[in-house]
């Protein structure tokens, strides 16, 4: 008789292990996942051009009196961007018009301004896609470097450039860590 009880209290001893290991392997396995999704979300590009540039002023013409006042524009849009996380980095090219385009939402955000060459679009993606997986990024260009920046993250290939010459589009490519990619154009400013 006591051989069955002790056999008894070893059997309910190894059930509880059992029920215990699969709990923390259950417990493991959800925050490995919940972590594998939460760091596999949605990257969201945000793509201008610069505003207005003076042609007066030489090689690197900074903007104009009406691209000051659009560069505005594009900071009050861009500051209202996901209440809650907002902007995370902002990059521009190495044109002036570029950088005072993106200035007046540096500053109103407190971001720097990552100063990329409009030539390595390749490294730039690369660039995005390890440092900002997740997080929403301005990217302000110029016309002739944004469509090949919408193509290199997959989004629309049919951006016409003559559109392009206006300098009050915004284009938002959602970039899925799986599934579709999406391409919205806007038009904003003045």
């Amino acid at each position: 008789m006591i051989d069955r009880t002790e056999e008894y209290k070893a059997k309910r001893k190894k059930r509880r292990i059992r029920r215990v290991i699969v709990a923390l392997v259950f417990i493991a396995l959800a925050t490995l996942l919940s972590w594998f999704f939460e760091s596999q979300s949605t990257t969201t590009v945000v793509l201008t051009t610069h505003a207005e540039i003076d042609s007066n002023t030489g090689i690197n013409p900074g903007l104009n009196q009406l691209g000051l006042e659009r560069a505005n524009s594009l900071k009050e849009i861009i500051s209202s961007i996901d209440v809650v996380a907002g902007v995370d980095a902002i990059y521009a090219t190495q044109l002036r018009a570029t950088q005072e385009t993106a200035e007046s939402v540096s500053k109103s955000l407190s971001l720097p301004i990552n100063v990329f060459d409009a030539t390595d679009v390749e490294g730039l993606i690369e660039t995005i896609m390890d440092k900002h997986k997740g997080k929403i990024i301005l990217i302000v260009t110029h016309p002739d470097t944004l469509p090949q920046l919408v193509v290199e993250l997959q989004g629309s290939k049919k951006i016409e450039p003559i559109t392009l010459a206006e300098n009050n589009k915004i284009f938002i490519v959602s970039v899925p860590w799986f599934g579709k990619v999406k391409t919205l154009q806007l038009i904003y400013g003045i």
